[in-house]
């Protein structure tokens, strides 16, 4: 289906940067009590990447802007904005987009950090669109960027095996033509902050020998009831974005996910009514990178050469807060 032409914003570059460890089941079999039959089966995961001990959300953040202002046929002067979506800053304050523009040597464009989960990424499209259409901003560097091992219970089997590090990033622009982002839909729920939480660290529980005893310096996580909500409420923002942008089911050409669980994945596919071809998954590689698995997710169908000019995508995530949110993007 043709989409009307209006004013849109478009990727023009694209980025990603894993660390260099690979953390297998077979690894993970020697640490906790379990298997990797038991870890692939419940998520579809079989290793992730674990960061450097001195590696931080900003290193890696710095590496994939880097990719993907190149990528873009641009230069680090040419940036009007970072804009960095993260649960895991490398500080409180100074956001990590302060650390990343550092790294960038990226004069004095502004910089903010955007907490929203692992919706993050859809948040800051959404929050871009609104910065270039206004003339805010020329171009945006979006990066997803997320150092979960350092927030994880290597004790705990339930979360412990889920969870990988990793950064993508894009260069957002107004697009001069009927590519772009078509639509998005986005919600939260305050209600269900604590299925999902990181308890320590802020002002409601501050650093003390009292919250490290307690392990509240380590993310929490009720798995079965995150999997509820997470599926009803992902089908619920892609149908509501299809709707907006004029887009069928049918003329989907890959579903990207939010890389949570192989269970939650198939669910959203089959609430879409989707073949297995068009719903895209690398869960088994990375496991759940948060902020950075849609991202990632689209550079590397980019790097296949799996985008066609035209093709409609849609970018569904669900996150801590709870959040939920939907972009509809034609390539």
């Amino acid at each position: 289906m043709k989409t009307k032409k209006s004013a849109r914003i478009k990727i023009t570059g694209t980025g990603m940067y894993v660390p260099e460890k690979v953390l297998t089941n077979k690894d993970l079999e020697k640490m906790v009590d379990t298997s990797d039959e038991w870890i692939t089966t419940r998520s579809g995961i079989k290793e992730r990447h674990i960061t450097a001990p001195d590696e931080t959300t900003a290193d890696m953040a710095v590496i994939a802007g880097k990719r993907a202002v190149e990528d873009a046929g641009l230069t680090v002067k040419d940036i009007d904005l970072i804009l960095v979506a993260t649960s895991t800053p490398d500080t409180i304050f100074p956001s990590t987009a302060t650390w990343v523009q550092k790294g960038l040597n990226a004069d004095y464009a502004p910089a903010f950090d955007l907490s929203a989960g692992c919706t993050g990424f859809l948040y800051g499209m959404i929050v871009s669109e609104g910065l270039l259409l206004s003339g805010s901003a020329a171009r945006v560097l979006l990066i997803g960027t997320e150092c979960l091992s350092k927030i994880t219970n290597w004790k705990d089997r339930n979360t412990c095996v889920l969870f990988g590090d990793g950064a993508a990033a894009a260069v957002l622009e107004k697009s001069g033509d009927e590519s772009g982002m078509l639509s998005s839909y986005w919600k939260a729920d305050g209600n269900l902050g604590e299925l999902l939480i990181l308890p320590g660290g802020g002002v409601l529980n501050p650093a003390s020998h009292k919250t490290v005893d307690e392990g509240l310096h380590y993310l929490r996580m009720k798995g079965n009831e995150v999997f509820k909500h997470a599926v009803k409420r992902m089908g619920e923002a892609a149908l509501m974005a299809l709707k907006k942008a004029g887009i069928k089911r049918e003329d989907i050409d890959y579903l990207i996910p939010h890389q949570a669980n192989i269970r939650i994945i198939q669910a959203t596919g089959r609430r879409l009514k989707l073949p297995e071809e068009k719903v895209f998954s690398n869960i088994h590689k990375y496991g759940n990178m948060s902020v950075a698995t849609i991202p990632i997710g689209l550079h590397e169908l980019k790097e296949e050469g799996k985008l066609k000019k035209g093709a409609d995508i849609v970018m569904v995530a669900f996150g801590a807060g709870f959040t939920w949110a939907a972009v509809v993007y034609k390539w």
